[in-house]
C-alpha cells in the first residue's frame, strides 16, 4: 500500500492573477435555427466565454460582464459533490484541469466557482492538486489532502476521490440525523418558551385586571401565576437581555476557549438518550474516517492525527491524541483504545480482531457501519419517545397556567349557582 506524504507547506500562496479570476458574462445570439437565444456562462475573460458558446453552435451577438455576487458559504455538501463529480470524471479519462473547469462552470456559487479556480490556477502553476487543496484549510482539512497525495504518489486518485467521496456523503447523512434529533424538540422548546412569554406579559394581566374589580379573595394557584406575570412584566427587558448575553457569551467562549468546548462536549454525552445517540455517531465517524485513512495506505500513527477532529467531539480529540501517544510507543491500537475508556467493548474487541487478522481497516469499516445502523434506529426512537414527553409537558405548563387563571372565574360562577 501506498504511503501518504503531506505535501511540502508552501511559502505563501500565490495570488491569482486578475486574468485568471472567475467572471460573470451576460451573452445573447442566435442558434443554429436562428432563434435569439441569451444566458450567463462564468469564465476568466470574454475570449473563452465566445469560444464555449461557438462549441455549441451559437452565433454570439453581444456579450457584457456583469456584476458577480460574493455567493453563499461554500458547504460540506458543496464539497462532497465536486469530490464525487471529480472522481467520475478522473475516472472517465477527463484531464485534471478540464475536469476542474467543468466543476466551475457547473456551480451556482461564485465564492465555490472562485476557490476552483484558485485551485486550477495553482495546478497550472505547477501544484499538485493535494497542494493546491492544502491552501485551502478552511474546505478541505488534513484528510483530504493526505488522502489525495497518497493516490496522487501511487497513481490511484480517481480511487482515492471515491473512497473520499463516499466518505464525505457518509458523514453528511450521519450529522444530518443528529441535527434531525435535535431539530424537534429544541422548535417545540422554542415556541414553548415564546408561547409561556405571550401569556405571562399580555395575557394574564387583562385577567388581572377583570379580576381586580371581583372584590374577593383569589385562589392560591392564580395569586402565584398572576406574581408570576408581573415579575416578567416588570423585568421582562432585563430577563431576555439576560438570556439573550448569555447564549451569546455561551457561543462566543465555545468558539474561543477550549475549555469550554471540552465542558459543552462532555456534557452532551452525558445527556440522558440524546447523549447516547451523539456519542455513537462520535463513534462512528471516528471508526469510518480510521478506515478510510488506512485502507488508502496511510500510517497508523499518521492516520491518527487527523482522526480524532473527526469525531466531532472534543473528549475524542483527546482520547485520540492518547492513542496515537500509546501507538507511537509501541502499544496495540485496541489496547490504546481500551485504556482510553472512551470507546465501547465491542469497537476494541474488533479492532483487536482486525489487528490479529490483518484487516483493520475492513474491521473499521464494519464498525462504523454497525454504529451508523444504530445512529439511525435511535433517531427513530428519539423521536418517537420525545413526542408524548414534550406534549405532556407543554400541556402541564400551558395547561396549568389557563386553569389557573380560570379557577376565580369558577369560584364565581359556583358561588352566583
Amino acid at each position: 500500500m501506498a504511503t501518504a506524504k503531506r505535501p511540502a507547506a508552501a511559502a505563501k500562496r500565490r495570488p491569482v492573477p486578475a486574468s485568471q479570476q472567475i467572471k460573470l458574462y451576460k451573452w445573447t445570439g442566435k442558434n443554429q435555427a436562428g432563434k435569439v437565444v441569451s444566458g450567463d456562462i462564468r469564465a476568466t475573460n470574454e475570449g473563452v466565454v465566445r469560444s464555449n458558446l461557438r462549441r455549441q453552435s451559437i452565433t454570439v451577438t453581444k456579450i457584457k460582464q456583469a456584476p458577480m455576487s460574493k455567493g453563499r458559504k461554500i458547504t460540506e455538501k458543496d464539497i462532497a459533490i465536486f469530490i464525487r463529480q471529480l472522481a467520475v470524471m478522473l475516472r472517465s479519462g477527463v484531464p485534471l484541469i478540464q475536469a476542474l473547469e467543468i466543476s466551475i462552470r457547473g456551480t451556482n456559487n461564485p465564492s465555490f466557482a472562485q476557490m476552483l479556480s484558485d485551485m486550477k490556477t495553482d495546478i497550472e502553476q505547477g501544484s499538485s492538486l493535494s497542494e493546491a487543496a492544502s491552501h485551502h484549510p478552511a474546505h478541505f482539512d488534513t484528510l483530504f489532502v493526505n488522502l489525495v497525495a497518497a493516490g496522487e504518489q501511487a497513481g490511484i486518485l480517481d480511487d482515492l476521490l471515491e473512497r473520499l467521496a463516499a466518505y464525505k456523503e457518509k458523514m453528511l447523512a450521519i450529522k444530518s440525523k443528529i441535527k434531525s434529533a435535535m431539530f424537534y424538540p429544541a422548535a417545540i422548546i422554542i415556541v414553548a418558551v415564546v408561547v409561556v412569554a405571550v401569556l405571562m406579559i399580555w395575557v394574564i394581566p387583562s385577567f388581572k385586571d377583570v379580576f381586580s374589580s371581583f372584590g374577593a379573595d383569589l385562589p392560591g394557584p392564580t395569586l402565584m401565576v398572576i406574581g408570576i406575570s408581573d415579575f416578567f412584566v416588570e423585568h421582562a427587558f432585563l430577563i431576555f437581555g439576560v438570556l439573550i448575553a448569555l447564549f451569546a457569551a455561551i457561543i462566543y467562549s465555545y468558539r474561543r476557549s477550549e475549555g469550554m468546548q471540552e465542558f459543552i462536549d462532555r456534557t452532551l454525552l452525558k445527556l440522558p438518550i440524546l447523549g447516547d445517540v451523539i456519542r455513537k455517531a462520535c463513534v462512528a465517524r471516528w471508526a469510518r474516517t480510521l478506515s478510510t485513512m488506512f485502507a488508502a495506505g496511510v500510517p497508523l500513527v499518521e492516520a491518527l492525527e487527523s482522526v480524532g477532529g473527526a469525531a466531532g467531539n472534543r473528549v475524542y480529540v483527546h482520547a485520540t491524541k492518547a492513542v496515537r501517544s500509546d501507538v507511537a510507543m509501541g502499544v496495540s491500537l485496541n489496547v490504546a483504545m481500551h485504556n482510553t475508556e472512551a470507546f465501547p467493548v465491542m469497537v476494541t474487541q474488533m479492532t483487536a480482531i482486525g489487528e490479529e487478522s490483518g484487516q483493520l481497516d475492513s474491521m473499521l469499516s464494519k464498525v462504523a457501519d454497525f454504529f451508523e445502523q444504530e445512529v439511525d434506529d435511535a433517531v427513530a426512537a428519539l423521536s418517537t419517545l420525545l413526542e408524548p414527553i414534550i406534549m405532556v409537558v407543554l400541556g402541564v405548563i400551558i395547561g396549568g397556567l389557563i386553569v389557573a387563571m380560570y379557577l376565580p372565574i369558577f369560584k364565581l360562577g359556583a358561588a352566583i349557582g
